[in-house]
């Protein structure tokens, strides 16, 4: 049984700051890739960000990119988002998703494993 759990989200100001967590338990972590979705109100579920399993390769979101960055510790089994110069539109619900292929982690249709999501809301 693989568990994901998320947290670090709440209600900030625009141009605030967060840093999102997500805990993988129940396999390997330092052999996983894992990445960061997000789904807004009445929207599909959107990639944000994935790192490799060493943490050497990363990929962001155009509508993140030099805002967000994704980064791991393989010894607490934990991946995170820092999200820097939050705007409105970046309110959504984030979820975590890990997969044994970094290219799973790019997409949501893909294979993996999810958590239950972490709430952002960005006040203008």
């Amino acid at each position: 049984q693989v568990t994901l759990v998320e947290s670090g989200g709440g209600l900030v100001q625009a141009g605030g700051s967060l840093r999102l967590s997500c805990v993988v338990s129940g396999r390997t972590f330092s052999n996983v890739a894992t990445g960061w979705f997000r789904q807004a109100p009445g929207k599909e579920r959107e990639f944000v960000a994935a790192t490799t399993w060493r943490g050497d390769i990363t990929h962001y979101a155009d509508s993140v990119e030099g805002r967000f960055a994704i980064s791991r510790d393989n010894a607490k089994n934990t991946v995170y988002l820092q999200m820097n110069s939050l705007k409105p539109e970046d309110t959504a619900v984030y979820y975590c998703k890990t997969s044994s292929s970094y290219y799973m982690v790019l997409a949501v249709g893909y294979p993996g494993y999810w958590g239950q999501g972490t709430q952002v809301t960005v006040s203008s």
